[in-house]
C-alpha cells in the first residue's frame, strides 16, 4: 500500500492511491442530444468501399452516435440535467455547496463555465465554482476533487458536471474519429454519508506524451488563423485541420494496453478485492475494439466489462462513465448496491481508476436534451 498520511476522512498514499471514507454518489443523470446519426448513413462521406465500411463498423462497434446542434453547448446539456434533479426534488438548491465543471469544451475562454451555470441557476453567491480542464479521465478526477471539497463542513453537497461537445473539434471528413465521437453531459451529486463506505482511487499523468491526443491549433500556442482552419488530407478518408483533434493511434493503443490495465490491477489489489469480487468494470468507452482487447489482457469476462455505450451514444469523453453506469445499471442501482471498478483514460495523457460500492441512488437515468428559448449572454 505504501506509506501515507491521514487527512480527515481519507488516507492519501505517497504514490497517489487514495482512500476516501464517508462519501457517496447519491444521484446520476446524463443528458444526450436528441439528434442521432447512423454510421450506415454517414460512411459514404469517407470514401470507403462497402467492404471496408462493413469491416470498420464491425471492428470498432460503430452503429450510431449523438451530435449536438451548433447552438447547444456542453453547459446546456449539464444545466438541463441539474434542473431535472431540482424539479424532481432529488436535490435542493440550498444543499448545493460547490459546482465542478469538468470539460474541454467550455462556453468561453473566460469566464469559467461553472460561474455561468451558477448564474443561470441563480444559486447562492457562496457556492464554490470550479472548472477542470480534463477529458476522458475527468469523471474520476472530478470525483476526487468533490471528495476533497466535502472535507469542508460548509459544503453540504457537490454537483459534478462532466461532458463535452467533442464533435465541434472533430472533422466530419475524418473516418477514423468522427463516427466515434459523441456529445453528452452528465450531473453527479456527491455527499457525505454516515457509513464508512471506503472508496479507493488512483490518478496518473504523463505529460511527456501529451501530443498523442491533441488539438494543435486555435489556442494561444498556435492561434486561430485561416491556416489553422484549412482542411488537409492526412490519408484516404481523413481530412482535418489544425483545429481538429489529432490522435496518434498506435501511441494511444499502446497506452491503453500497457499503462491503464496496470493501474486497474493495482487499484483493485489496493482495495483488497480481486477481479472475481468486482461485479462490473465500467470503463470509459473509446471504441469496442480497445475494450475487448483490455478485457482479454486483464482476463475479465466480457459480460463484466460492458462495451455497448460507444455504439449507441459515441465516445462522450468524461461523460462516458456516468452514461455507462446509467445505461447498464440504472434500474439496479435504484434498488441496491454494486461493487464496481471505474476507469477513465485519454488526453493528457491521464488515466484514473476507482473501486467503490455504488448505490442505492435516488436517480440514475439518461434523458434527451429539450431545446429552450432561454437567452444566452
Amino acid at each position: 500500500m505504501g506509506s501515507g498520511r491521514r487527512a480527515h476522512g481519507c488516507l492519501i498514499a505517497t504514490d497517489m492511491k487514495c482512500i476516501f471514507k464517508h462519501r457517496k454518489i447519491s444521484a446520476i443523470i446524463s443528458v444526450v442530444p436528441k439528434e442521432e446519426y447512423r454510421f450506415d448513413e454517414e460512411c459514404s462521406a469517407y470514401g470507403l468501399s462497402p467492404e471496408k465500411a462493413k469491416k470498420l463498423k464491425r471492428m470498432m462497434g460503430l452503429d450510431r452516435h449523438r451530435v449536438a446542434p451548433p447552438e447547444v453547448c456542453t453547459s446546456d446539456l449539464c444545466l438541463q440535467g441539474l434542473q431535472r434533479l431540482l424539479e424532481d426534488n432529488v436535490l435542493k438548491r440550498e444543499e448545493i455547496g460547490a459546482l465542478l465543471f469538468v470539460s474541454q469544451t467550455p462556453d468561453y475562454f473566460l469566464p469559467p463555465t461553472s460561474n455561468v451555470l451558477q448564474g443561470r441557476l441563480a444559486l447562492d453567491r457562496d457556492v464554490l465554482c470550479l472548472d477542470i480542464n480534463q477529458g476522458c479521465a475527468g469523471f474520476i478526477i472530478g470525483m476526487m476533487q468533490a471528495f476533497l471539497l466535502l472535507e469542508l463542513p460548509e459544503i453540504p453537497k457537490v454537483v459534478l458536471f462532466n461532458g463535452d461537445t467533442g464533435s465541434r473539434h472533430t472533422s466530419r471528413s475524418n473516418r477514423v474519429s468522427y463516427p466515434l465521437v459523441g456529445d453528452a453531459g452528465s450531473v453527479t451529486v456527491i455527499e457525505r454519508c454516515p457509513e464508512e463506505n471506503a472508496i479507493y482511487l488512483s490518478v496518473k499523468n504523463d505529460g511527456s506524451r501529451h501530443q498523442a491526443l491533441i488539438i494543435p491549433g486555435g489556442a494561444y500556442r498556435t492561434p486561430s488563423s485561416p491556416g489553422t482552419q484549412e482542411l488537409q488530407q492526412v490519408e484516404e478518408g481523413v481530412l482535418r485541420s489544425l483545429e481538429h483533434m489529432h490522435m496518434d493511434g498506435a501511441a494511444v493503443f499502446n497506452f491503453t494496453m500497457e499503462d491503464v490495465p496496470a493501474q486497474i490491477e493495482e487499484i483493485v489489489s489496493f482495495s483488497g478485492n480481486s477481479r472475481e469480487s468486482i461485479e462490473c468494470f465500467l470503463f470509459h468507452q473509446p471504441n469496442q475494439f480497445i475494450l475487448k482487447q483490455m478485457a482479454a489482457k486483464m482476463r475479465i469476462p466480457e459480460n463484466k466489462l460492458p462495451n455497448n455505450i460507444v455504439g449507441v451514444y459515441g465516445n462522450c469523453s468524461s461523460a462516458s462513465i456516468p452514461l455507462n453506469i446509467a445505461h447498464n445499471f440504472g434500474e439496479r442501482l435504484l434498488r441496491g448496491t454494486c461493487r464496481v471498478c471505474l476507469s477513465g483514460f485519454g488526453v493528457g495523457l491521464t488515466w484514473s481508476s476507482m473501486v467503490a460500492d455504488l448505490g442505492p441512488l435516488a436517480t440514475c437515468r439518461i434523458i434527451e436534451y429539450q431545446s429552450t428559448k432561454a437567452a444566452m449572454i
